[in-house]
């Protein structure tokens, strides 16, 4: 049986029109902040698409159910700053309140779903990464699933083992994009600092840079996603493999604790070792030097995630796939000369 063509979403007319999910949000909604040429044209766009704008988010509006809760490792991590930024931009489009919860494991997490629903969220985004083992979110699924029964909506950003609506980065081509540029650029010699291995994150993007380095000669290990991570990375890197002429973190923030260790031991970048990160948050093109990294938009990818959220149910489960972005950067070059080592 063919199956009808779905109905064409904030994200298809915010495509197709060549703006932010935000800016078409505004020009549906007749908010100010949008030039009147650009509105007309994404309602004209979402006009000849048969676009219907979700009524759901607007008739919350009246009640405490209207506010949306999101959930972040860590708030003070410009990653889930900037998707927090897409969330809230989404959200106050409707008059939406968004509370800003806390979770890195598991069982917090279940913690906080609770409280949410405790306080009458109408939908929960999950900013997170998902674990690598489902059994360690078997008890986070109980607690969604009796919300979604309950009439509350969920759209989780990453993989996870869970039966919700997802927006998924494409992580393994991240760290493909990473693991390309630095063999053209001629290194063979790669330290790689990863996150908890326990998340699917950093396995996805693990998987697409240890895929595309072949037979280069690479070394993995893992540390907290934060500057302390990247620091105590780069100082294992240094003492253990000192002949490394590439170092890559996989995210921003551990790539800015790789390059402050570098430079509190007097080691250039890049004309000593070549530094990329993943993720090019807002202050990667300001660093010293500047960090060579892959975009993935995540103030995009936390408003995508809402919109999502915002649909109504359907009978299978949706997902959005994200692209990423190679943004070379003067924090890589060629290797150095094989017979310089760190020091």
């Amino acid at each position: 049986m063919t199956r009808a063509p779905r109905p064409p979403r904030l994200l298809d007319v915010a495509d197709r029109a060549g703006v932010s999910i935000a800016t078409a949000s505004r020009s549906l909604n007749g908010v100010a902040g949008v030039s009147p040429a650009v509105a007309d044209r994404v309602r004209q766009v979402a006009e000849s698409m048969g676009f219907v704008p979700n009524a759901h988010a607007r008739s919350l509006a009246g009640g405490q159910e209207s506010s949306v809760g999101l959930i972040v490792g860590e708030i003070g991590d410009p990653y889930f700053t900037e998707i927090a930024s897409g969330v809230i931009g989404i959200a106050a489009e409707s008059d939406r309140l968004v509370q800003i919860c806390h979770a890195e494991d598991p069982e917090t997490l279940v913690a906080q779903v609770r409280l949410l629903r405790a306080n009458r969220v109408g939908a929960i985004i999950l900013a997170g990464s998902g674990m690598v083992d489902p059994v360690r979110e078997a008890a986070v699924e109980a607690e969604l699933a009796s919300f979604l029964a309950s009439g509350g909506r969920v759209a989780a950003i990453g993989r996870h083992s869970l039966a919700v609506d997802a927006v998924l980065p494409d992580n393994v081509g991240a760290g493909r994009a990473v693991a390309e540029h630095l063999l053209a650029l001629g290194h063979s010699q790669v330290a790689v600092l990863a996150g908890p291995a326990e998340l699917n994150t950093v396995a996805d993007r693990l998987d697409g840079l240890l895929g595309a380095l072949g037979s280069a000669r690479v070394t993995v290990t893992h540390h907290p996603f934060s500057r302390e991570g990247g620091v105590s990375g780069a100082r294992a890197v240094l003492d253990a493999t000192p002949d490394a002429t590439a170092i890559v973190a996989l995210s921003d923030v551990m790539a800015i604790g790789v390059l402050a260790e570098l430079r509190e031991r007097g080691i250039r970048v890049p004309q000593d070792v070549s530094v990329t990160g993943i993720d090019d948050i807002a202050v990667a093109a300001e660093l010293s030097p500047a960090l060579t990294t892959v975009r993935l938009s995540m103030t995009e990818i936390g408003a995508a995630a809402l919109v999502l959220a915002d649909q109504e149910p359907a009978a299978t489960l949706r997902s959005e796939a994200t692209a990423v972005e190679l943004v070379v950067r003067s924090s890589t070059a060629a290797p150095r000369n094989p017979a310089t080592t760190l020091r």
